[in-house]
């Protein structure tokens, strides 16, 4: 039996992504428009709306779709918009981002979700993303500096050299903290060098490779 995958769309934004203070119209269509499906490795296809987060090998998972949704509302990217998306996954985030805005570029350490996200995006058609291998947990300076940066895995803290890759008014998202308790950030770059965040929700989510480690204090 089939599945209907427009249904299970439909069932994905109004039962998960809205009970989840996403309201913004422009992002409820976005994930009406841009096939999950299509992003999901084959043996998984059946559960791309599921509020679970997917294998996609190598110990990676693709974020919940709920948690992917708040991420592209706090961002708000705009056409104008250069992002760095640190974590390219399977090139499902990236391509919400590059529906928004002019530019992505998405870095991934492993090889082989790069070889996945270029592949996915090249699919659907998506022209203005960029997939790179390389380590961006410290930020991706050669395209520097980015009006959005975002973040897939988790942080002990935001490092330094992301918040300094940022324009005046950029915005950052990430996940910071250590399991089990660990809370979504939007810094805002307020002013070169002048930065300012707020708590959007509580989650848990696997740490990013080889983030910096939270300074220690002794006494």
């Amino acid at each position: 039996m089939n599945m209907d995958f427009e249904r299970a769309r439909f069932n994905m934004v109004e039962q998960q992504i809205r009970p989840w203070d996403v309201l913004d119209p422009d992002v409820l269509d976005l994930l009406m428009t841009v096939k999950r499906e299509d992003f999901v490795p084959p043996a998984y296809r059946n559960l791309a709306f599921a509020d679970i987060e997917v294998p996609l090998g190598n110990g990676q998972v693709m974020l919940p779709p709920r948690v992917e949704a708040r991420i592209l509302q706090a961002v708000a990217p705009r056409r104008s918009d250069r992002v760095l998306l640190v974590g390219a996954g399977s090139g499902y985030l990236a391509a919400l981002l590059g529906a928004r805005a002019e530019e992505v570029v998405a870095v991934d350490i492993d090889p082989a979700l790069v070889d996945m996200a270029r592949a996915n995006l090249q699919r659907a058609h998506v022209t203005n993303v960029t997939v790179l291998q390389g380590d961006a947990a410290e930020g991706w300076s050669k395209n520097a500096p980015y009006d959005v940066i975002a973040l897939t895995g988790s942080v002990p803290e935001v490092p330094a050299a992301l918040r300094a890759q940022l324009k005046a008014g950029g915005r950052l998202f990430a996940i910071v903290g250590e399991a089990p308790a660990m809370s979504a950030q939007l810094v805002t770059c307020t002013a070169e060098g002048a930065c300012q965040s707020v708590v959007l929700f509580e989650t848990n989510v696997a740490p990013l490779t080889n983030a910096p480690r939270k300074d220690k204090f002794s006494f």
